[in-house]
């Protein structure tokens, strides 16, 4: 199917009265789940408008509806959701979003985030690419190894992508530049490697107001929450870091490489969420995934009344 300026046009009138249907949850009932831009669920409609008036919108700079040819047939898929829609489309164009960390992690979240078509993606990274990265980093390649990785990234970014704006931030991050890279952006994501940069960056946060899209993993594990302002913080998580060699590294403990791709791709539909304003993010949740035994668990986060992020 191939989508029309009309139709675009229309997706955006009907994305605001069309309520999300969960394919899973249609299928297994025998309903069929929507299709097309147009199926209304009208008994859900009112209660859909309500929430996508309440949720907090990532950005509010001017939005480009006007898209190109090119970009409706590449975003199509997209356009075709009725949570998202041209609008939605739209908003992701607008948003600017930072990936701190462009490794196993930041691999999957950069290059899904660039295909869906995020404006503007910033780039943290202070490493070169190294023949050990490979293994998980799938952002980058063997004819790069040597480079750094933000500017291997970005080339991944722009083959993908060439739509999207691509900034590069070759620094680790630090008390004295935090502050100033996590302003310029709407949503934060941490694909950091260790704790130090995950306090930084909460903190920063914390100060500006900004979202925190946070993942971690080692060995076969995986964790991810959303950071929100008004809700817990990883500080209400983790008060403290833990002391110097309490906790392994990859490079000591290892990681299996899939797992890496599975977290950083449900960090990417995190982040398109709390763009797009739409479902149920992970905000006072932390979701818990064992890859060995293929299990999913959710933790209930509460905030810390002790915090600093409840004295802002």
């Amino acid at each position: 199917m191939r989508l029309s300026r009309e139709s675009v046009r229309r997706s955006n009138a009907e994305s605001h009265r069309i309520a999300p249907i969960s394919v899973t949850n249609a299928c297994a009932s025998g309903r069929k789940p929507a299709r097309g831009l147009g199926e209304a669920v009208s008994e859900q409609e009112d209660a859909n408008e309500e929430l996508r008036l309440a949720t907090p919108r990532a950005h509010l700079r001017a939005m480009d509806i006007d898209f190109s040819d090119d970009e409706i047939t590449r975003y199509s898929r997209n356009i075709l959701l009725a949570e998202v829609g041209g609008s939605g489309q739209a908003q992701l164009k607008a948003a600017r979003v930072l990936v701190v960390g462009a490794g196993g992690l930041g691999s999957p979240l950069l290059l899904y985030l660039a295909a869906a078509g995020v404006g503007t993606l910033g780039i943290v990274d202070d490493d070169a690419v190294d023949l050990s990265n490979l293994q998980r980093q799938v952002v980058h390649t063997t004819a790069r190894v040597g480079i750094s990785k933000v500017a291997s990234a970005a080339a991944a970014v722009t083959a993908i992508n060439p739509e999207v704006a691509v900034e590069l931030h070759e620094v680790r991050l630090t008390e004295a530049n935090v502050a100033g890279l996590v302003a310029g952006y709407d949503i934060v994501c941490d694909g950091s490697d260790n704790f130090t940069t995950r306090f930084l960056l909460n903190d920063a946060c914390v100060a500006a107001g900004r979202t925190l899209v946070s993942a971690a993993v080692l060995r076969f594990d995986g964790q991810l929450s959303t950071f929100k302002p008004g809700g817990p913080c990883y500080r209400c998580l983790y008060p403290v870091p833990p002391p110097d060699g309490l906790v392994p590294t990859c490079g000591e403990a290892g990681i299996l490489g899939a797992v890496t791709g599975v977290m950083g791709s449900l960090q990417a539909a995190e982040v398109l969420k709390e763009i797009l304003g739409i479902g149920e993010g992970l905000s006072g949740r932390l979701l818990i995934w064992d890859a060995l035994t293929t299990r999913f668990r959710t933790v209930t986060l509460a905030r810390d009344p002790d915090c600093a992020c409840g004295h802002g």
